[in-house]
């Protein structure tokens, strides 16, 4: 129905007819002429209504409308200096195709902020406004720009089930569901699946699909449900991995620079662009950094929020910490060879706050099932995977980002609900 999205109407247009669709986002009666902002995802445009050329009758249905109706104007675009973009349209016709309940439950036009809980009630009304459109804008081109490096290296893109017989990661974090006549679960990643594609000769894969944690924490920085984009990468090790993260990350925020200027601008940040290669920092120079600054961790005990507080204030920018204990990572992790107290992998972190984690896979069979014993796990729960690294498993890595935690920096979020179209979390199921 449209001919042109709002941010197409400029001066170059003088003169011509065009026809805008979207929702009355305002309007200012002033008597003989009314100013009727017209928004569709692209931006805002005004069109202006003189009574004595479009009639008493239609001038009065038009500007009677409440806010958040959905018209289409048909019109000539005329330059103007006084409007917004230099232009307004003078409209021939405008067709009422919704008109909105009052009052609204949600403000879009107005300054007047709402509580979160508020917002995602109505989230409907909150995706319409600019700033909250200009997250998810955001977040497309990080992801775009993430999916093309991955891309330019070789990985291809796969698509493993969600629902799962046995837990991933051997924990009890799982949501459970009736599967016919048995019990399964959703999963919390396709770790397992993407390391028996190594097996099968994949080499390079990458998967973007959702995963499902049922912790029970309930914080600015947690979901249940969120994106997870998934690597895995054959004859490497964990610095291979690492290389490929820091490298697809920094395509994905010049990608946002590159395309969104209008709601970066929008939202009043800038994203920090890192220079390659990382900062490494092994968790016992983590350990040594938060000691010095009072802080106090247990040896093969996970970093406190404190501590990584102490690491963020000497790196305030992208890093990964390296080296980690066995005791805290999970049972597929390889342990140096030199010393096997230590595991082959690492977290990729942003001051304080923790992006993901990754590893170099143990893939030595026998090896394997002796870590799964000492971490408390029944090899036998797991033969669909074992049997995979009895006929030839390669030296493989790889690591997962949660899409949502990444926009949240990206983007300056305070909370990572702000960058998710309908979240999931401990105490919300709708909408």
């Amino acid at each position: 129905m449209r001919t042109h999205y709002t941010a197409e109407i400029n001066p170059s247009l003088d003169g011509e007819t065009v026809r805008v669709c979207g929702w009355v986002h305002d309007i200012r009666n002033l008597g003989g002429i009314a100013f009727l902002l017209l928004r569709d995802r692209e931006g805002i445009v005004q069109i202006t209504l003189i009574k004595k050329e479009i009639g008493k009758e239609m001038f009065k249905e038009i500007t009677s409308l409440p806010r958040e109706s959905v018209i289409c104007v048909e019109g000539r675009v005329q330059r103007s200096e006084q409007a917004r973009m230099g232009v307004e349209i003078l409209p021939a016709s405008v067709k009422v195709l919704n008109r909105a309940k009052t009052p609204l439950p949600l403000g879009v036009a107005d300054r007047v902020g709402a509580e979160l809980d508020t917002r995602l009630d109505n989230r409907f009304i909150d995706l319409r406004k600019p700033e909250v459109l200009a997250v998810f804008r955001i977040r497309h081109s990080l992801l775009a720009g993430i999916r093309d490096a991955l891309m330019r290296e070789g990985f291809i893109e796969v698509h493993t089930p969600k629902i799962i017989a046995t837990a991933t990661e051997g924990g009890t974090n799982l949501f459970p569901v009736r599967y016919f006549e048995r019990d399964a679960y959703l999963s919390q990643s396709p770790q397992l699946y993407k390391q028996i594609l190594m097996a099968a000769g994949f080499d390079r894969v990458f998967e973007v699909a959702p995963a499902f944690r049922a912790e029970e924490h309930d914080t600015s920085r947690h979901l249940n449900e969120f994106i997870s984009i998934d690597v895995e990468m054959s004859f490497t090790d964990e610095e291979g991995a690492m290389g490929v993260l820091e490298r697809a990350l920094v395509s994905g925020i010049e990608r946002v620079l590159e395309e969104r200027e209008r709601e970066l601008e929008t939202l009043g940040v800038q994203p920090h662009l890192p220079e390659l290669p990382f900062t490494r920092i092994t968790y016992d120079e983590c350990v040594d950094i938060a000691s010095r600054k009072g802080v106090e961790v247990e040896w093969g005990e996970d970093l406190s929020a404190e501590a990584l507080k102490a690491v963020g204030e000497e790196i305030p920018t992208y890093y990964f910490i390296t080296r980690w204990p066995m005791e805290c990572k999970p049972f597929y992790v390889l342990p140096f060879e030199d010393d096997p107290r230590y595991g082959r992998a690492f977290d990729l972190m942003f001051g304080d706050r923790e992006i993901t984690s990754g590893a170099q896979r143990n893939h030595i069979p026998d090896l394997l099932r002796e870590t799964m014993v000492k971490k408390g796990l029944n090899p036998k729960n797991f033969e669909f995977y074992l049997r995979a690294f009895e006929y030839g498993m390669p030296p493989h890595a790889g690591w997962a980002i949660g899409l949502e935690r990444i926009t949240m920096i990206v983007a300056g979020l305070k909370n990572i609900r702000e960058a998710t179209l309908f979240p999931r979390d401990r105490n919300r199921l709708v909408p």
